[in-house]
């Protein structure tokens, strides 16, 4: 594993998060939700937004608090591992989440809902139906095969014209329902045909080059 200090430098990201301190158990589940429905990712505890080393003051209870999320306020339940290393004199928890084989992960808000988060660049960003059931069949995914139907025909012509699609614009394109031009979008993400992008605004799809 590289060095802490080289890890803050990279800054946070897809694969890192820095916490100065866990505050609360649901804030928590949706970090740890977002890495495992991911690639997986590494959460610092004791480290400030910016950067700067802080320290934990009590590990014992960053990692009750982490575990308790963990186990309770994440569905499937997440096994989150640690390890503690010292940074010129200051405790640093780190704790790495690996990458899960049982996707989508829900976590539970202070609402009592279950949501499913992804991670997108230095955030954990709601994922939408269309991304939760990329999750839900990627480990079942024994090579799918894509017949190219109309359907598909039509989306990859206006992708060559235009940049990118919505659902919405799909589906009307399709003069179909949302439930049918999804299933398309789904199956053409899982053979890597076109892929999702998630601004805080809107999802869209792009043709992968």
């Amino acid at each position: 594993m590289p060095s802490i200090k080289s890890l803050i430098l990279q800054g946070e990201g897809v694969m890192l998060d820095f916490k100065k301190t866990i505050t609360s158990t649901e804030k928590i589940a949706k970090s740890l939700v977002a890495f495992a429905n991911n690639k997986g990712g590494k959460l610092l505890i004791g480290v400030a937004d910016n950067g700067s080393i802080k320290g934990v003051k009590s590990e014992e209870e960053e990692k009750y608090m982490i575990l308790t999320s963990a186990h309770q306020f994440c569905k499937p339940a997440i096994e989150p591992h640690f390890e503690e290393i010292y940074v010129d004199d200051k405790l640093v928890l780190v704790v790495n989440i690996p990458e899960s084989d049982t996707k989508p992960h829900y976590a539970l808000d202070d609402q009592k809902k279950w949501w499913a988060y992804i991670r997108i660049d230095d955030k954990s960003v709601l994922a939408s139906r269309i991304i939760i059931d990329v999750l839900k069949q990627e480990h079942k995914n024994n090579g799918i095969l894509i017949s190219y139907s109309e359907n598909e025909k039509k989306l990859l012509e206006y992708l060559e014209q235009n940049e990118k699609i919505t659902l919405k614009e799909f589906s009307k394109l399709l003069r179909s329902s949302y439930r049918k031009a999804q299933k398309i979008l789904v199956n053409l993400i899982l053979t890597n045909v076109i892929k999702s992008h998630t601004s805080q605004k809107e999802e869209y799809f792009t043709a992968v080059r």
